[in-house]
């Protein structure tokens, strides 16, 4: 299977460990979930109080399980194009995974919602309606573009991971969200490219289209990590 074939040998798919190991990594497409996360790591630190740590770190795992393994193995199974990864993982392990971690997710979101944070709730509903609606191409693929992808990968993790912090909204997360939105719908649209050029064996094209999501991935994610240095140590210019 080309396609197949193809997707094991992506740059971000470990080349060692057990076949099934590296699937289950590669499906996780790790560099743009880190991006996701990334955007609500940005979120959680434009909060102007004192950062609540434990916050930033349930709405890490709370998009790292629901979105980097849930959405992922629903996208899996609910393809009607390709199966990238073809049929390693059954119908019966890919719903455990999506069970797994949108109960993770939801579990961990429900305790910040009823005693600190009830403005995540619209978010969380919007989060979830997505997951499924993108991923099983739900009303003949209405929501599987990159513009739905855009908001639901982008703007709503940056936005919760400032109302995770504040339980309330500004300006500043709101245009910033706009930016996210901006990075995840330039970063889709290259890499449904990047896919076809790979699929016809267009190799010089899609390395060229391979190092700008590289660039992408790794500048959000750095970019965050950067940001969180300079609140830890209250950094300022």
């Amino acid at each position: 299977m080309k396609e197949q074939a193809t997707r094991i040998n992506e740059w971000f798919v470990p080349q060692f460990g057990p076949l099934r190991f590296r699937i289950f990594v590669g499906m996780m497409f790790l560099p743009y979930t880190g991006m996701c996360i990334s955007f609500s790591i940005i979120g959680s630190l434009l909060a102007p109080s004192t950062i609540a740590w434990d916050r930033m770190v349930a709405i890490i795992i709370i998009y790292f399980t629901a979105l980097g393994i849930s959405a992922h193995a629903a996208d899996s199974m609910g393809s009607k194009k390709n199966k990238p990864w073809g049929n390693y993982f059954s119908s019966t392990e890919l719903l455990i995974m999506i069970v797994a971690g949108v109960a993770t997710a939801y579990v961990i979101g429900a305790y910040y919602i009823l005693f600190f944070v009830p403005l995540l709730l619209p978010i969380a509903i919007l989060e979830g309606f997505f997951l499924f609606a993108y991923n099983y191409e739900l009303w003949n693929g209405l929501f599987h573009n990159n513009v739905w992808f855009a908001i639901s990968w982008g703007s709503l993790p940056l936005l919760a991971g400032y109302v995770m912090q504040t339980n309330s909204l500004s300006y500043t997360p709101i245009l910033l969200s706009l930016v996210a939105f901006a990075i995840s719908y330039f970063e889709i649209n290259l890499s449904r490219k990047y896919k076809e050029f790979k699929r016809v064996h267009d190799l010089v094209s899609s390395k060229s289209l391979e190092s700008r999501l590289k660039i992408i991935s790794l500048t959000t994610i750095l970019f965050s990590i950067t940001f969180l240095f300079f609140r830890v140590f209250q950094i300022t210019f």
